[in-house]
C-alpha cells in the first residue's frame, strides 16, 4: 500500500461513524458522577478547583466504559489515585522548567510501556500525562496541590459510589460474552451443515474465557447461569467439527450425513435458546421438536455409525448438560454440584504488579514496538512541550496533550486518531464557541453544558473516536467558560495547537516506524509453534492413554488461540501500512494462514476423540510426535529466516504408523489431514516447491 492509499484509508477510518448498542443508563450514571463533583466544588471552592477536579471524574468515568473484567468501581478509584499522584508530582516540579521537561519525559515513556501490561493500562497512563500537563498550569501552593489531587480523587470516589449505589445490569458484560460465545458456536453448527470444513472464529470463547476468571468472592455471587455453559461450549466446539467432518466423521452424502445435518440444525436451536436465555437472565425455552434431539435415539434412529457415531452421542449429552446449566430454574430444585464452583481465579491488583514488571521488562527492548513507541511518544511529547511554550498562543500544553492521547502503538490506529481528534476538535470548538459567542452564558449554565457534552460522550464512545472527540472538546470549553476564559481567547489557539500536536505525531512515526508488516514471519512462527505444541500433547494421549494430561491440552489449545490472534491482529494492522512486500506476500500470507488454520482445526478433530486412561498406547502415534516434534524448531526458524520448510520425517514416522494401524482410526486419518495442512504451509512459504518436487520425482 502506498503512502497515499494508507492515509486515505486511515482517515477514513477515523472519521467512521458506526452503529451500535448504546448504553443510555451507564451514560447517565457517568455524566451524574461528573456533575456531582462539579456542583460541590462550585458551591465550596472555586470555578478554577471545579474545572480541575472535573477532569479527574471525567478520566474515572471513562476508565469504566473500557474492555476490562475488573469490576467498574475498582477501575475509577485506580485511575483516580493515577491522577491524583500525576499531578501532585507535576506542581511540584512545575516551579523549575527542566525539572518539570525531565519528570514529563520520564512520565510519558512509562505511559508509553505501559501499553506492555495491556491497552486499558496504556489508556489510563496517557490520561495521566494529560492531566499532568493541563492541572499544573493552575496556580497554587504545596498544600493547594494537595488539595487539587484530593479533589481529582473525590471525584473517582463518586463514580465509584455511584457504580455501587446504582448498579446497572449486575453482570450484564459478563452475560453478553457469554451469549455471543454460544451464539457463535449456534452459527458454526449452522455452516458446518452446507460446508463441513467451515472456520471457526475463536474470539468469542476467548472473551468469554476471560470474563469467567473471578475473585473468589465474585464466584460466590456469580449468577448461577454464568457458572458452566462456557466450558460445556469449549468441549461443545470439537464435537461439532468431528462430527461434520468428511474425514473423521459422517460421509459426504447419505442417510448419515442427512443425520449429522439434522443434529447440527437442533444443536444451533437449542444454543441459539440458551445464548437468549443467559444473556437476559430468563429460564431456557425451546420447541418440543428441538427437545425431541436431547433424548438418545434408540439403535434404529441414530442412523451414524463409528467416530460419527460417538460424536453424535457425546453431542446429545453435552447440549441437554449446556441447558441445564444454563436453566436458572434448575438452581431452586437441586442444590449446585461443587463441578459449577469452580471457576478461573482471578489475580487481585497486588499480584498483578508483579506481572506487569515482567511485562514491562520483556518489552524494554528496541526491537520491541512497545519500547519503540515509548521512545517516539517521549520525543513527540517533549517537542510539543517545548514548541507549544515557545509560540506566543497560550495554553502551550494542549500540542503534548494531544500527541499523547492519539498515539498508538501501531501506525493505523495513530494516523487514523490523529485525523479523527483534529477533525472532532474543529467541530467541537466551533459548535460549543459559537454558543458562548451567542448566548454568553454563566458560570452554571456552562457546568450545565459541559455535563450534557460529557454525557453525550459517554453514550457515543463506542460509535467513533471522532465523535468522542467533538463532545469532548465542546465540554472543555464550557469548562475554560466555569473558569472565566472567554471561548475567543482559545479556540485559535486550541485548534493551531490540536494540529500541531496531530502534526507531531504523524510526523513521528513517518520518521520512526515500527513496522507491522516486518514482524509477521515471526508471528507466523509463533503460530506454528503453539500450534505444534497442541498437536504434541494431543499425540501424547494417544501414545501413552494412561498418562492422559487434559490440562497440558487445554494450556496448549490456549496458547494456539492467543497465537492465531495476535496473527490476524498483526495482520490487520499490516494491510494498512504503506510498506510493500517486506515481509511476506499477500499470497502468501493467505496461504500461510489456511494452512495453520487447517493443522489446528486437524489437531481438534484428534481431540475430541482422544482415548480414556484405559485404552491401550499407540506406538505410532510416539514415534510420529517424536518425529515432528524434532522437527518443528528447525521448521520455526526457516519461517523466519525465509529457508524452505521440511517435513520429510513426520512423513516418514506417518507411512510406518498408518501400515501399522491401517486407514480406519481416527488419529490416523486427522493426523494425514494434519500433514497436509504443513505441506500447505511449506507451499505457501515457497513458492514453486509443489512444481520442483514434481520435476524432481
Amino acid at each position: 500500500m502506498t503512502w497515499t492509499s494508507a492515509l486515505k484509508a486511515t482517515a477514513r477510518a477515523g472519521l467512521t461513524i458506526e452503529r451500535t448498542k448504546l448504553e443510555p443508563l451507564v451514560a447517565l450514571r457517568g455524566a451524574c458522577g461528573v456533575a456531582i463533583v462539579i456542583g460541590v466544588n462550585l458551591w465550596l471552592f472555586t470555578p478554577q478547583l471545579a474545572v480541575a477536579s472535573a477532569f479527574g471524574a471525567f478520566a474515572s468515568g471513562l476508565a469504566t466504559f473500557q474492555r476490562s473484567w475488573r469490576p467498574r468501581p475498582v477501575l475509577a478509584l485506580a485511575v483516580a489515585a493515577g491522577l491524583a499522584f500525576s499531578t501532585f508530582i507535576g506542581y511540584m516540579a512545575i516551579a523549575d522548567p527542566v525539572v518539570f521537561a525531565v519528570l514529563l519525559a520520564l512520565w510519558t515513556l512509562l505511559a508509553g510501556m505501559a501499553w506492555a501490561i495491556g491497552p486499558v493500562s496504556g489508556m489510563v497512563a496517557s490520561q495521566m500525562v494529560a492531566v499532568m500537563l493541563f492541572t499544573v498550569t493552575l496556580p497554587t501552593s504545596v498544600l493547594g496541590a494537595l488539595h487539587h489531587a484530593g479533589l481529582i480523587l473525590f471525584g473517582g470516589l463518586v463514580q465509584a459510589a455511584l457504580i455501587v449505589v446504582f448498579p446497572i445490569r449486575p453482570w450484564g458484560r459478563q452475560r453478553d460474552v457469554l451469549a455471543d460465545a454460544l451464539a457463535a458456536e449456534a452459527d458454526y453448527a449452522r455452516r458446518l451443515r452446507h460446508d463441513p470444513v467451515a472456520r471457526f472464529d475463536p474470539q468469542p470463547l476467548m472473551d468469554a474465557r476471560s470474563a469467567a476468571a473471578l475473585t473468589p468472592r465474585q464466584a460466590r455471587r456469580r449468577p448461577h447461569q454464568l457458572a458452566g455453559p462456557r466450558g460445556l461450549a469449549e468441549r461443545l466446539r470439537p464435537v461439532l467439527a468431528s462430527l461434520a467432518d468428511p474425514v473423521t466423521g459422517a460421509p459426504p452424502e447419505g442417510p448419515e450425513r442427512d443425520r449429522v445435518r439434522e443434529l447440527l440444525g437442533a444443536a444451533a436451536a437449542v444454543l441459539d435458546a440458551v445464548a437468549h436465555a443467559v444473556r437476559w437472565g430468563k429460564p431456557v425455552k425451546m420447541t418440543p421438536e428441538v427437545m425431541a434431539t436431547l433424548d438418545v435415539p434408540d439403535e434404529d434412529r441414530l442412523v451414524l455409525h463409528g467416530a460419527a457415531r460417538r460424536s453424535g452421542l457425546r453431542l446429545l449429552v453435552l447440549l441437554a448438560d449446556v441447558v441445564e446449566a444454563a436453566d436458572e430454574r434448575v438452581e431452586s430444585t437441586r442444590p449446585a454440584a461443587p463441578g459449577e464452583r469452580r471457576h478461573l481465579l482471578r489475580p487481585s491488583v497486588p499480584r498483578l504488579v508483579p506481572v506487569g514488571l515482567r511485562a514491562l521488562r520483556r518489552e524494554a527492548r528496541w526491537s520491541s514496538a512497545i519500547g519503540r513507541h515509548a521512545v517516539r511518544v517521549t520525543a513527540v511529547v517533549s517537542a510539543g512541550y517545548a514548541l507549544g511554550n515557545a509560540l506566543p498562543l497560550g495554553h502551550g500544553y494542549w500540542a503534548p496533550m494531544t500527541s499523547v492521547m492519539v498515539m498508538r502503538p501501531d501506525f493505523a490506529q495513530t494516523f487514523s486518531r490523529g485525523v479523527a481528534r483534529f477533525a472532532g476538535t474543529v467541530v467541537g470548538v466551533w459548535l460549543a464557541g459559537g454558543l458562548m459567542v451567542l448566548v454568553h452564558p454563566g458560570t452554571y449554565v456552562c457546568a450545565a453544558l459541559a455535563v450534557l457534552c460529557i454525557a453525550l460522550m459517554y453514550l457515543l464512545l463506542r460509535t467513533g473516536y471522532s465523535v468522542a472527540s467533538t463532545c469532548l472538546a465542546a465540554y472543555v470549553v464550557f469548562l475554560l467558560g466555569i473558569a472565566g476564559e472567554g471561548w475567543s481567547q482559545t479556540v485559535w489557539a486550541r485548534l493551531t495547537l490540536t494540529l500541531l500536536g496531530g502534526l507531531l505525531a504523524l510526523t513521528a512515526y513517518a520518521l520512526f516506524p515500527a513496522w507491522e508488516t516486518l514482524r509477521l514471519r515471526d508471528r507466523l512462527a509463533d503460530w506454528l509453534h503453539t500450534n505444534g505444541r497442541y498437536s504434541l500433547a494431543v499425540l501424547a494421549v494417544y501414545a501413552l492413554p494412561a498418562d492422559r494430561r487434559p490440562r497440558r491440552v487445554r494450556e496448549a489449545l490456549l496458547d494456539s488461540r492467543a497465537a492465531r490472534l495476535e496473527w490476524e491482529e498483526a495482520v490487520a494492522r499490516a494491510e494498512k501500512e504503506p510498506v510493500r512486500h517486506r515481509g511476506i506476500s499477500r499470497r502468501a500470507e493467505r496461504g500461510a494462514e489456511s494452512a495453520l488454520a487447517t493443522m489446528g482445526r486437524a489437531t481438534m478433530l484428534m481431540e475430541a476423540h482422544m482415548p480414556d486412561r484405559e485404552a491401550g498406547a499407540s506406538p505410532g502415534a510416539g514415534t510420529f510426535a517424536a518425529a515432528l516434534r524434532a522437527a518443528l524448531p528447525e521448521a520455526e526458524s526457516a519461517v523466519r529466516e525465509r529457508r524452505p520448510l521440511d517435513w520429510s520425517a513426520p512423513h516418514r514416522a506417518h507411512a510406518a504408523w498408518r501400515a501399522a494401524a491401517g486407514e480406519e482410526g481416527v488419529a490416523v486419518r486427522a493426523s494425514e489431514l494434519l500433514l497436509d495442512a504443513l505441506d500447505e504451509l511449506a507451499d505457501a512459504l515457497t513458492p514453486g516447491r509443489r512444481a520442483t518436487q514434481r520435476s524432481g520425482g
